[in-house]
């Protein structure tokens, strides 16, 4: 479906969305309660990426700490789109936090909160939405045009879900030792500076949460941008890349506690009428009491 053009994008993005939401819909709809149950395990299963991030954050911190540079290069493709071959020791730690701040939100947090509000088809078409942001939503000749759809879809599915996982992060601060008032002036102040509306807040509240500084140049395949500071202090090193991780799982945690309360709301029964209430009837079946007669 590749044009060089937007209206081939807004195509693609609606079909692949289209088509996720749709099993959703299906599976949700399922007369077939084991279907139902069975669909919702395996949907949550695939969407959810917190085991993974905090997989590869754990490795790449593990070879940073042996100094295992070409070790930390050959794994940081698991995590995001920078080159490398271009990062010394700092440049990978750097990249490792940002990488798991900003998954923390798309990984984690935005999937949970998608599927509380709106089930299987939520999960499923965020998924949808966030993959083929990471797979045309780039700046690059091929896909400035094409990839533009599903990156502003992206934006929008986001808005809400990294600015709850900043503020989540922001709380779970002290599970690194870090400082909420910190957090959350770096979020506040920092977080607009980004040139992504949503990666901005959750990687700023954990540049404040950890006491690090992010940002900077920052090289991919296609190009090279230069980015704000985020935070204030140190440069990251290995040890913050392990914070970076316990960090995020802490915010996972949070965010399953609060998906859970909005999926018990949400399907919570209608209230029940009162003992001793009369109870509803149709005009078809009430009939007069005993010796009354009928107007």
């Amino acid at each position: 479906m590749h044009r060089d053009h937007r209206g081939a994008g807004v195509l693609y993005t609606a079909v692949l969305a289209g088509g996720a939401v749709g099993l959703g819909v299906v599976v949700e709809r399922s007369r077939n309660p084991i279907v139902r149950i069975v669909g919702t395990a395996v949907a949550t299963w695939v969407v959810l990426g917190g085991r993974s991030l905090a997989s590869e954050g754990w490795a790449i911190g593990a070879r940073l700490s042996a100094d295992d540079v070409a070790g930390a290069r050959e794994r940081l493709p698991n995590l995001c789109g920078r080159d490398p071959s271009t990062l010394d020791s700092a440049g990978l730690a750097r990249a490792t936090v940002e990488s798991v701040a900003e998954n923390t939100s798309d990984a984690v947090v935005a999937p949970l909160l998608w599927g509380a509000v709106a089930g299987v088809p939520g999960l499923l078409g965020y998924r949808a939405i966030n993959t083929m942001d990471a797979m045309v939503g780039h700046k690059s000749p091929r896909y400035l045009r094409f990839g533009w759809a599903s990156a502003r879809l992206d934006d929008v599915a986001n808005l809400v879900p990294a600015r709850l996982a900043a503020a989540l992060t922001v709380v779970a601060a002290p599970a690194v030792k870090g400082d909420r008032q910190r957090a959350r002036e770096a979020w506040k102040r920092d977080a607009g500076a980004h040139p992504s509306p949503n990666a901005g807040q959750v990687e700023a509240a954990f540049a404040g949460a950890l006491g690090v500084q992010l940002g900077g140049r920052t090289e991919y395949s296609y190009g090279v941008e230069d980015r704000p500071v985020l935070g204030e202090g140190r440069a990251p090193d290995a040890t913050d890349v392990a914070r970076a991780v316990t960090l995020s799982r802490a915010v996972g945690l949070l965010t399953a506690g609060l998906a859970a309360l909005i999926t018990l709301k949400r399907r919570a029964p209608g209230p029940r009428p009162r003992r001793g209430s009369p109870t509803p009837t149709s005009a078809a079946s009430w009939s007069p009491p005993r010796g009354s007669r009928r107007a």
